[in-house]
């Protein structure tokens, strides 16, 4: 069983920056890709980013693409997401989640992934 915490939310201004952070327990890290996923309300959950455990190759969202950076550490067994030109089309809640590495990465489709943190709240105001 993996365990995932997310943390770093909060209210910020638009054009502001928030750093979120993703701590993951119960198996070895460097076996899971991760991503980050949000999801506003009434709307689907949507990919926002990727990074996989080898290569550490990252992946984005168009939407989100020159604003939000996406970082590993395996010795810390955390994911960051850095934000930054925070837009209020960006509030959301934020997930963490876990992909058991295999020969194809599925950085963008949720349902191939393993694991979900409870999710953090984002919000950004106009």
């Amino acid at each position: 069983q993996v365990q995932l915490v997310e943390s770093g939310g909060g209210l910020v201004q638009a054009g502001g920056s928030l750093r979120l952070s993703c701590a993951v327990s119960g198996r070895t890290f460097s076996n899971y890709d991760m991503g980050w996923f949000r999801q506003a309300p009434g709307k689907e959950r949507e990919f926002v980013a990727g990074i996989s455990w080898g290569t550490r190759t990252t992946y984005y969202a168009d939407s989100v693409k020159e604003r939000f950076t996406i970082s590993r550490d395996n010795a810390k067994n955390s994911v960051y997401l850095q934000m930054n030109g925070l837009k209020p089309e960006d509030t959301a809640v934020y997930y963490c989640a876990a992909q058991y590495i295999s020969s194809t990465y599925y950085y963008a489709q949720a349902g191939k992934y393993d694991y979900w943190g409870q999710g953090t709240q984002v919000t950004v105001s106009s």
